[in-house]
C-alpha cells in the first residue's frame, strides 16, 4: 500500500507579477481616461516565472540583493498581493512580519492592535484574552502598550508586532528583514523563537540578508535574482553559490576602517574607562560593579568596526562597592543569534587579581587576536566575580553592553569562521628514479 504524499503548504507555479512605472502623475490620468486602451505606462517585473513548493514544517529562506523581488514574493504568499500571471496558493494561517507595524492602526492603541491583529487572523476573544499576556510580556513594551501606535518607535512597533505573529498558533510564519531594526537583545530572543517554532512543526519562509541568520535556520534555500530564480536548493550550497557571485563593498564600513587605523594620540582610551553603551539585562550581588567598556585598537584608538584576523584591546574597568577578596573579570562574545561564541576571564588567562575594598578600581586590557569571523554583529557582555573558576558570585554582568560589526575580509568565510590553515601538496616521490627508468 502506498501512503500519499502531503500535498505542500506553499506551491507557486510559475508566478510573475509586474507594477506600471509612469514617467508622470498625469500619465495615469491619461490612461483612466482612455480606459487604459492607450498605455502610457512600462512594465517592471518585479518576479517572473517563479516556480517552487514549500513543504509542512519546512524553514524555507530567501536571499537576493535588494531589488530582487524577495518582499514581493511574500506579500504574494500572504495574500497582499495577486500575481499578474501564475498560481500562488498558500493554505493554513498566515502570520505575516513583513514591515515594520505592518496592519497596526496607528491611532489605535497596542493592546487594541494586538485584538484586532488577531481577530484578523481567526483568533475570538476569548483566544486572545488568554494570550495577551504571554503577548505583552514578549513585547516588553511597557506601559506603552496602553499608547497609540503612532507614538512607537520603530523597534516598539516590531516588538509587538513579532510578538502578536508568534502568539497567535500561525500555520506559516512569513519574516522579511523587520528582525534588523531591533536591539541585538530582542533579536536574539527572536532567532531563539523562531527555533521553538521550528520545533513545534511551523511553516517558516524567512527572508534575511543576514546570512549567519540564513545558515542557522535554513532547510533549504532560494536565491532570487533580478526576479528570477537563480538556485534553490541545500542552503549550504545556496548560500556559497550566492557569497561566489556577491562580491560586497560598503564604502562607510572602508571609511570607518582607514579612520580607526589613522594614529592620533588625543583620541587614545584613557586607562580607566567609563561608560556603558548599552544595557540589555544586568545581575549580580553589586558588590562590585562594572563601570566601563571599550574596544581599541593595538594604538589605544577606539573602535567603531572590527576587522577579521586583526589585533584589538578589550578594556573593562570595575569599581569595588563592598571587599571583593579574589576578583576575577572576564567577557563573553555573543554572535547576532544570541550564541555565546566565546569568553574568558583574568584567573583563566593565569592573572589573580589583587583583593579590592570599597572604591578601588581596576581596568582590565585583553589582548586578542580575532579570527576571519564571517560578517555580522558581536557584541561583548563583561562582567566581575568573587572566587575561582569553579566557586564563585557574580558581582556584576551586563548582556551585550558593547555591539560592533565585523567587517569584510579578503577572503571568503565559509561557515561562521576561517580556521588558520597552511597547505602542502605532497607528491609521490621516487626513492630509486633510475629503477623507475628501465621499468
Amino acid at each position: 500500500m502506498q501512503t500519499s504524499t502531503p500535498s505542500p503548504l506553499i506551491q507557486f507555479s510559475d508566478v510573475s507579477k509586474s507594477y506600471p512605472i509612469y514617467e508622470a502623475p498625469s500619465h495615469r490620468l491619461k490612461e483612466l481616461l482612455t480606459l487604459n486602451r492607450i498605455s502610457y505606462h512600462r512594465d517592471f517585473w518585479a518576479l517572473r516565472e517563479v516556480s517552487f513548493e514549500v513543504r509542512r514544517g519546512e524553514t524555507f529562506c530567501i536571499i537576493g540583493e535588494n531589488g530582487s523581488g524577495k518582499s514581493t514574493l511574500l506579500q504574494i504568499v500572504a495574500g497582499i498581493l495577486q500575481p499578474t500571471t501564475g498560481k500562488a496558493q498558500t493554505n493554513g494561517r498566515v502570520a505575516a512580519l513583513l514591515e515594520l507595524g505592518s496592519g497596526f492602526n496607528p491611532e489605535f492603541t497596542g493592546r487594541d492592535n494586538v485584538y484586532l491583529n488577531a481577530a484578523i487572523l481567526g483568533l475570538s476573544t476569548v483566544e486572545i484574552d488568554k494570550r495577551y499576556a504571554e503577548i505583552e510580556a514578549f513585547a516588553e513594551i511597557g506601559d506603552f502598550i496602553n499608547q497609540p501606535v503612532k507614538m512607537y518607535s520603530s523597534g516598539m512597533s516590531v516588538r509587538l508586532a513579532f510578538s502578536v505573529a508568534i502568539h497567535v498558533d500561525p500555520d506559516v510564519l512569513l519574516v522579511d528583514e523587520a528582525l534588523a531594526v531591533g536591539d541585538i537583545y530582542f533579536r536574539q530572543r527572536c532567532m531563539r523563537k523562531v527555533h521553538e517554532l521550528r520545533a513545534k512543526g511551523v511553516t517558516i519562509l524567512f527572508v534575511s540578508h543576514a546570512i549567519g541568520d540564513v545558515k542557522a535556520i535554513g532547510d533549504r534555500t532560494m536565491w532570487l535574482h533580478n526576479g528570477r530564480i537563480r538556485e534553490i536548493g541545500d542552503t549550504e550550497l545556496v548560500v556559497a553559490k550566492y557569497l561566489a557571485h556577491m562580491v560586497e563593498k560598503d564604502s562607510q564600513f572602508l571609511d570607518l576602517a582607514r579612520k580607526d587605523h589613522t594614529p592620533g594620540p588625543a583620541t587614545q582610551a584613557p586607562e580607566l574607562v567609563t561608560g556603558i553603551p548599552n544595557i540589555d539585562h544586568r545581575y549580580g550581588d553589586e558588590r562590585a560593579e562594572i563601570i566601563g567598556i571599550v574596544v581599541t585598537n593595538t594604538g589605544g584608538r577606539p573602535l567603531h568596526l572590527l576587522e577579521p584576523g586583526s589585533k584589538i584591546v578589550l578594556r573593562i574597568s570595575a569599581r569595588a562597592k563592598q571587599p571583593v577578596l579574589s576578583p576575577n573579570v572576564g567577557f563573553m562574545l555573543r554572535n547576532h543569534l544570541g550564541v555565546d561564541f566565546a569568553g574568558t576571564n583574568t584567573l583563566r588567562e593565569g592573572h589573580q587579581l589583587a583583593e579590592m575594598w570599597p572604591g578601588d578600581t581596576v581596568t582590565v586590557d585583553f589582548h586578542i587576536t580575532l579570527p576571519e569571523l564571517y560578517p555580522a554583529s558581536f557584541s561583548f557582555s563583561p562582567a566581575i566575580a568573587d572566587g575561582n573558576l569553579t566557586e564563585y558570585k557574580m558581582c556584576d554582568w551586563i548582556d551585550n553592553a558593547l555591539t560592533l560589526q565585523m567587517g569584510h575580509g579578503e577572503g571568503q568565510i565559509y561557515g561562521y569562521l576561517h580556521l588558520p590553515c597552511r597547505v602542502e601538496v605532497n607528491s609521490r616521490l621516487l626513492a630509486q628514479p633510475e629503477a623507475a627508468h628501465e621499468r
